[in-house]
């Protein structure tokens, strides 16, 4: 799988975390902070793949925070932290996999 395609998927899953968690609650403008700038990097990915790529970054860091957080701050709410982190993880490897490719197979060439 393509890491761009890895990455969409990922932010999109993401979305739906969103999605689910905060329609328990009703919480409509926390899901527009959340989701909001994921589902905006899928469309950006279309349009420009290595500045969303590189904002998906960026983004995952503060989405992993905000997971680590909450799973110790909140218990009845940890499964969707673990998801959240889980989630924020794989975007950051998917965001960065074409770089540290680029980078490292220079070095596995010599």
């Amino acid at each position: 799988m393509k890491t761009r395609v890895l990455l969409q998927c990922t932010l999109l899953a993401l979305a739906a975390l969103y999605a689910a968690w905060f329609a328990r609650s009703g919480d409509w403008i926390a899901f527009a902070v959340f989701a909001g700038p994921a589902l905006l990097l899928v469309g950006l990915g279309a349009i420009s793949p290595r500045a969303a790529a590189f904002w998906a970054g960026v983004l995952a860091l503060a989405w992993f925070s905000h997971g680590v957080m909450v799973g110790w701050s909140r218990p009845e709410e940890r499964g969707f932290a673990w998801a959240e982190i889980a989630l924020s993880l794989l975007a950051i490897g998917a965001a960065n996999f074409a770089a540290l490719r680029a980078r490292f197979g220079k070095l596995a060439g010599r």
